[in-house]
């Protein structure tokens, strides 16, 4: 029945942990902020209408810690658990002790993130749902040499060996000739054992010049799902993103709305519930699937701005049984948004920089939104991820977008450590970006020309 959902526990931290507490808070929800002995003293560790702290700052002893996360959630007597982005989001047995424990997990089933988190499975879901998939194996690698060889003289090179359990650059590795083809195998075998404890790998063909394009999708328990446009995802560092926009630069409505839809047919296919993104390369004018992401994504904000929709009030609002409150119909694009993701790192090195922030003044003005937890004498520690916020930006256009982004960044300040603003600030004004469909080497190779 809708309208379960009274106090929900927050099993995640940074900017993500505020975002969901404050769409908790529109939606009439009572909060839980779970925290590691480091996040102590956290932004929305002070709004949350409750806190626990879970364990000692390393991520292995507290926000990876399912035991924890689900005494905090008995111990609070909340009767729900959102997962946010990273950490346990996407561990489907961390979902399945949720759903055990009698707690509504704010996510699709384990099943299906266990289904969609294996590669070689969730190629052969999308292929039967019809959406197109990178030329490969079609299932794991053989084990004989003889037929690995075979296939991938078919597939065509240059290819890339994949692990099965891989993701965010991982486990993978390109081939561009056949005497490479064994050793690249056995390497990245040893490998995904010992990354993802297993070793199962497959094949697909390497595209050398795509873009990064994603497709954000919404499904109930009630069998509707609807797309809400495309984010191009392209400027990235070692498949890490950089920069987001949406809608993606030099797509046709005509094709967009066309891949979309096999987007949300996919997940009325598998039976989907929740938010998710379908993630694709395109090149010459071609869609080809790399993997789906069963969660809320940090680029989340690009797609509420073009659309007005709160991903996570509706992802909320699904987990507890509502039906969608949209039909594609009613999904309605305007303008353009861009997000600049804020790291503490040095910006030519890329090394974190963790550290007390001195001095913090927010961007702000028409089209302007800063989602972060940081402030004036924040002390950023140094376990976990860099990012520290997302400056986003919306205009009428395209061009727009660009602008208020350049003055939203040179208003920003952080001082007391190293940021990549100076980097954003380059990358902004940068021509060849401006110019827009940019592929996913166009950062690495501005870098390396640098």
């Amino acid at each position: 029945m809708p309208g379960q959902i009274k106090k929900l526990v927050i099993a995640n931290r940074g900017e993500i942990a505020l975002r969901i507490l404050r769409a908790c808070r529109q939606l009439g929800i009572l909060t839980v902020a779970l925290h590691s002995e480091a996040d102590r003293d956290a932004k929305y560790v002070r709004l949350a209408d409750e806190s626990v702290c879970i364990g000692p700052a390393p991520a292995v002893d507290s926000y990876l810690n399912i035991a924890s996360v689900i005494a905090a959630a008995e111990v609070t007597q909340a009767n729900a658990v959102h997962p946010g982005y990273g950490f346990l989001s996407e561990n489907p047995d961390f979902a399945e002790q949720v759903e055990q424990s009698q707690f509504i997990f704010v996510g699709p089933t384990a099943e299906t993130i266990r289904r969609m988190g294996n590669k070689i499975s969730a190629l052969s879901v999308m292929r039967a749902a019809g959406v197109p998939c990178v030329p490969g194996s079609d299932g794991p690698l053989p084990e004989e040499a003889g037929k690995i060889i075979h296939l991938a003289s078919e597939i065509g090179y240059p290819l890339l060996v994949k692990a099965s359990g891989g993701g965010g650059g991982k486990g993978m590795r390109v081939v561009r000739e056949e005497r490479e083809l064994l050793d690249s195998v056995e390497t990245t075998r040893k490998e995904a054992a010992g990354a993802f404890g297993d070793d199962t790998l497959y094949m697909e063909r390497f595209l050398d010049r795509p873009r990064h394009i994603e497709f954000q999708v919404l499904a109930d328990i009630h069998g509707n799902a609807i797309h809400l446009g495309d984010r191009d995802c392209s400027m990235q560092r070692r498949y890490q993103k950089v920069i987001e926009e949406a809608p993606a630069p030099g797509i046709s409505d005509e094709l967009r709305n066309e891949m979309g839809k096999r987007c949300a047919d996919a997940c009325k296919a598998m039976g989907y519930r929740g938010a998710g993104t379908f993630e694709f390369l395109f090149q010459d004018g071609e869609f080809y699937f790399i993997e789906m992401n069963t969660r809320i994504q940090v680029e989340h904000a690009v797609t509420e701005m073009i659309t007005g929709i709160d991903l996570l009030q509706e992802q909320i609002r699904v987990a507890d049984g509502e039906s969608l409150r949209f039909r594609q119909q009613d999904v309605h694009f305007r303008g353009h948004a861009i997000e600049c993701r804020i790291n503490a790192e040095d910006p030519i090195t890329f090394v974190p920089s963790p550290g007390r922030i001195s001095q913090y003044h927010m961007a702000g003005g028409p089209g302007v939104r800063v989602d972060s937890h940081v402030y004036s004498n924040y002390l950023v520690p140094p376990y976990y991820d860099s990012m520290i916020g997302k400056i986003i930006t919306h205009g009428m256009h395209r061009d727009e977008a660009l602008a208020r982004m350049n003055g939203a960044l040179q208003e920003m300040v952080v001082d007391g450590i190293k940021t990549n603003l100076p980097l954003h600030r380059q990358l902004i004004q940068d021509s060849g970006f401006v110019k827009g469909q940019c592929d996913i080497h166009f950062l690495e190779n501005l870098i390396r020309e640098k």
